[in-house]
């Protein structure tokens, strides 16, 4: 028995050794010195106590080479698995559940727009040199390094990136912006199929003439569509843009007399964090940027003389069209008057474990169809896709590396001009004192009176464009007399009055930062600054309860629950973690919104509904007016009014939560019921979500609150899905000691210090000092690594 024991002591010493030398391959190196061919000169790589590469260069090819380096070293698998999502690649290595994703993106014809966007670029231009070197770095690092331990458990095959990767994840980024794909079908069901009258809460025109006749088998398609396309978002664990703040404040309402610039994109948390911290050192050039994956120019950034954030413009920038087939031949629609031939083209899908799948991609003259990638199931009638994406000429790489050196209002408005897809709106600032706002987009002319957020006819003119307005008739700010510019999300105003059709999140966000910032007795200072951008509060749910109250008071008749009543009555809408009336109202939210809705729409539709931004626009007036027919449920024999809903779903609320967090409604605090874990792609299933994600974690704020911890409307728990992806301020008479936050850590390497160092200071609303003078990053080096010239 000794000798047994002593076997397997000496087994279980091996195998530990082994798995420690296993895992100490896949670690970054952040000290010592390595060569990397094609640099010009050394470069050194400080990296601070967050794990953030302060990255000092000779020559600014060098300063991307090594960028690329260190990048990858830290996020390789997020770089393979968002190039991998984008061009519908994952079922290669994830296996056939991931076909549908696949299809999908591949059907959005973003692998062939990577394409001609590589073709246009300049190959002389700096930021097609910039890229190039950012590229060769990963591509060095992953040629002589071992695997990432998500390749080896995903039996991935290491293989260079490449510009069109970049282009892709690109296009990846626009798609996720497109709430067209959910809400198209979903108001075009409504209005075609249960009438104008239960299209009033959405406060969209009625357009009575309607579209393409469609049947019924069509609709259950269309939602087919609308629900795997936020699947595909959901299921990957992969950012998704959603919203964002953004503000920025002059220095005549500064304590500092210098502008304040705050910004937090709004993303679907995830595992690795979604922005890479660098900051980046060459002669004539400075800046500590947030770069995503496989992008050499950071999307949000500072130095000490400028800075910017962004916000999602949320501008309508994809139609669906729905085409009229030829009876005799189902390869042509009508196009202008004639018979126009379809494109059809094949591609092969390679999937785990099994036969590649063969896909054809159809396209007509409104672009790719489509609904085909139901496959066999797919309709009679081919539904087309507009998408500014696939049309604009886009030079946005050109753009942000503008962008990234953008210090005057002029510079930074011509750099804005280029980013023509996805819509973003860019907020920024400079020391001199200027401050400024531009919608970013290639806004497109649609015909006079037609209503893009129906699916259109394609059949008459109503789905052509007429071209593109010029960048100058955009929404945009610079140096407003009030002294600052707030970017929520919410509809903005053209300076030529027109229209500008998107899906826009809720104004209530908006109008909370706007009337604080617009009190004159307050001095903004980078401490309360802090408190705004945390704050847990807006109208909205002020807005839902009281039509409500009355109702309630009414239906309600046992004393004890008359006081939770009463309790709701008093509530100020805030979402700290101690709070028991923001538990007991969301879920109320969501029995109502069932009662209502889901008899009218079935599972599938109502599931789509849950999943875009017109359901928060549409409960305020649901519950304003007691005559709306959503409050008749069709599936039993009387007529329901809005008392016996409410009553059905107060009795389903206090039944749920009873249930699922005890019979005391005290034990019913916001932080037990509302929760946040940052997952890792692999962390989707288990055992791995053990060992790959991090949390789970009380969460404060709530949907469309400024600190905007999101989770989808449903019976509780819930799980916060996105919020912000970073919190930055800076007080530019200070801008060296900015302050941030990353929502995880910086590495997203497994084991590695940094892979989740920040996310308990995140949730407690803590910041970060950002590093950015030689005397604070000299003081703040943990570590240093010397990247010399090699062959």
């Amino acid at each position: 028995m000794k000798r047994s024991l002593t076997v397997l002591a000496v087994l279980i010493a091996a195998a530990a050794a082994g798995g420690a030398w296993y895992l100490h391959g896949k670690q970054p190196q952040r000290s010592g010195e390595i060569t990397l061919g094609h640099l010009q000169q050394p470069v050194s790589v400080r990296y601070d106590d967050r794990g953030v590469p302060h990255i000092q260069a000779g020559n600014q090819q060098d300063m991307y080479r090594v960028l690329g380096y260190v990048q990858a070293q830290d996020r390789l698998f997020q770089m393979e698995i968002m190039r991998r999502l984008a061009r519908g690649e994952l079922a290669e290595v994830l296996g056939p559940k991931l076909v549908p994703t696949d299809t999908l993106l591949r059907s959005l014809r973003i692998r062939e727009q990577a394409d001609v966007y590589v073709a246009r670029q300049d190959k002389q231009s700096p930021a097609w040199q910039a890229l190039q070197a950012y590229l060769d770095g990963i591509n060095q690092y992953q040629a002589t390094h071992p695997r990432p331990i998500e390749f080896d458990v995903l039996g991935i095959k290491p293989r260079p990136f490449t510009a069109q990767d970049t282009f892709s994840v690109a296009g990846y980024m626009a798609y996720s912006f497109a709430a067209a794909f959910r809400t198209e079908p979903l108001l075009t069901y409504v209005r075609d199929q249960l009438g104008p009258d239960y299209l009033k809460i959405f406060d969209i025109a009625w357009h009575p003439q309607g579209v393409l006749p469609l049947a019924e088998d069509d609709w259950k398609s269309l939602n087919s569509v609308a629900r795997l396309s936020q699947h595909a978002l959901e299921q990957a664990g992969l950012p998704q843009f959603e919203g964002s703040n953004a503000w920025v404040i002059s220095g005549a309402r500064t304590a500092s007399g210098k502008p304040i610039l705050a910004g937090d994109p709004h993303i679907r948390f995830s595992v690795p964090a979604v922005w890479y911290e660098a900051q980046l050192s060459a002669p004539g050039f400075q800046l500590y940027g947030y770069h995503q994956p496989l992008n050499p120019f950071a999307a949000l950034g500072q130095n000490m003389d400028f800075g910017w954030s962004l916000t999602m413009f949320q501008n309508d920038d994809l139609d669906l069209v729905a085409e009229k087939v030829n009876p005799a031949n189902p390869n042509q629609v009508w196009y202008h008057g004639q018979w126009a031939d379809m494109q059809a083209t094949t591609q092969q899908i390679a999937v785990k474990g099994e036969p590649p799948v063969t896909l054809t991609l159809r396209r007509s003259p409104h672009g790719p169809i489509i609904n085909d990638v139901l496959g066999k199931v797919a309709p009679s009638t081919p539904i087309a896709m507009w998408w500014s994406f696939l049309e604009s000429e886009n030079p946005i790489l050109q753009g942000f590396y503008e962008i990234n050196r953008a210090d005057t209002l002029d510079k930074m408005r011509n750099a804005a001009a280029k980013v023509q897809s996805p819509g973003l709106n860019l907020v920024w600032a400079n020391a001199r004192g200027d401050i400024g706002w531009w919608a970013a987009a290639q806004l497109p002319i649609r015909p006079d009176g037609v209503q893009p957020m129906f699916i259109l006819d394609g059949s008459g003119p109503d789905a052509d464009k007429l071209g593109f307005y010029p960048f100058s008739t955009n929404p945009h700010e610079e140096n407003p007399a009030r002294g600052f510019i707030v970017s929520a999300n919410f509809q903005p105003l053209a300076p030529t009055g027109m229209a500008i059709p998107g899906y826009y999140n809720l104004a209530d966000r908006g109008q909370q930062l706007f009337s604080q910032l617009n009190d004159a007795s307050v001095k903004w200072t980078a401490q309360n600054t802090q408190a705004l951008q945390l704050g847990t509060r807006t109208g909205y749910a002020q807005r839902v309860l009281t039509p409500l109250l009355p109702v309630l008071r009414q239906v309600v008749t046992d004393p004890g629950e008359k006081a939770l009543v009463e309790q709701l009555a008093q509530w100020k809408g805030d979402y700290p973690l101690d709070s028991t009336s923001a538990t007991l109202f969301n879920e109320f939210l969501y029995d109502l919104t069932y009662a209502a809705m889901h008899d009218e729409l079935g599972n599938a539709m109502f599931e789509t509904l849950l999943s875009t931004r017109d359901l928060d626009s549409a409960l305020p007036r649901l519950a304003a007016d007691p005559d709306s027919p959503w409050w008749d449920d069709r599936s039993s024999p009387p007529h329901e009014g809005r008392a016996e809903i409410v009553r059905m779903a107060w009795r389903t609320t206090l039944e749920h939560l009873r249930s699922a967090l005890g019979n005391d409604p005290a034990q019913w605090q916001w932080g037990k019921a509302h929760t946040l874990t940052h997952e890792h792609p692999l962390g989707m299933q288990q055992p791995l979500d053990r060992l790959f994600n991090v949390g789970p974690f009380a969460a404060p704020g709530s949907h469309e609150v400024p600190n905007n911890q999101s989770a989808k409307l449903g019976p509780a728990p819930w799980k916060v899905s996105y919020g912000p992806s970073t919190r930055r301020i800076i007080d530019f008479a200070d801008p060296a000691h900015a302050l941030t936050i990353n929502p995880v850590g910086q590495s997203g390497v497994l084991f590695d210090a940094h892979y989740g160092d920040q996310a308990k200071d995140y949730i407690e609303g803590k910041y970060r000092q950002v590093l950015m003078q030689e005397g604070d990053v000299a003081k703040g080096t943990v570590s240093t690594l010397n990247v010399v010239p090699g062959p």
